[in-house]
């Protein structure tokens, strides 16, 4: 990886659904029995990667599940129950749960709600980021299989540089945060560790 491709001006970092009810030991999946040792070491290192954007002067970006039992779709709730998914759902609307975990949001960050797995679904974002110049996304958060690569996807089909911080995003499950990020690479991703791209913009 060259430090130009991750240049502050043409860069935003995606901070994906790092939120309590996916990260924190109290949150709906540790209560549903989801190990929460990986994702508890992403959020460290997404919290060393934003920082370290920060002092590189790149975009960051916070991204956000918000869920409504009243707005729930047809299909989300058949799925929730194809799938036999009991128990409150996960970051609902003003709960605890929806809170941001590990890395918080400053003043002049943007800040995305979202309904769907992707960050760029019915959310503008494509369209604000590339009204700023940006061309290029680096993605951390939760979870790597779900989230973070349906933004991957989507950051695709959007016309950005995709390029994924792999030990700042987990899934509760090593094969499939590993299987999902060989499937990404082998699509074009970048994936490189966090210290990476810190030294990278160190040299910006």
């Amino acid at each position: 990886m060259k430090a130009d491709w991750i240049a502050p001006k043409r860069t935003a970092v995606l901070v994906i659904d790092c939120q309590v009810d996916f990260g924190a030991p109290d949150g709906e999946m540790a209560k549903r029995g989801a190990d929460m040792t990986a994702p508890q070491a992403a959020l460290e290192k997404a919290q060393a990667l934003v920082e370290a954007a920060r002092a590189a002067s790149v975009e960051v970006v916070f991204v956000r599940l918000i869920t409504n039992s009243a707005a729930e779709s047809a299909v989300i709730h058949e799925a929730r129950v194809r799938q036999g998914e009991e128990g409150p759902e996960l970051c609902l609307e003003g709960t605890h749960g929806a809170e941001f975990i590990g890395p918080q949001p400053l003043p002049g960050d943007i800040i995305i709600s979202k309904k769907r797995y992707s960050a760029f679904v019915h959310t503008g974002l494509a369209e604000e980021l590339h009204a700023k110049g940006v061309d290029t996304l680096v993605l951390a958060g939760l979870t790597t299989e779900c989230c973070v690569a349906s933004s991957a996807w989507d950051g695709f089909e959007q016309d950005f540089h995709v390029l994924i911080a792999e030990d700042a995003c987990a899934a509760y499950e090593q094969d499939l945060h590993r299987h999902a990020l060989k499937a990404l690479a082998a699509s074009g991703a970048v994936v490189a560790d966090t210290a990476t791209f810190i030294n990278l913009w160190k040299m910006q």
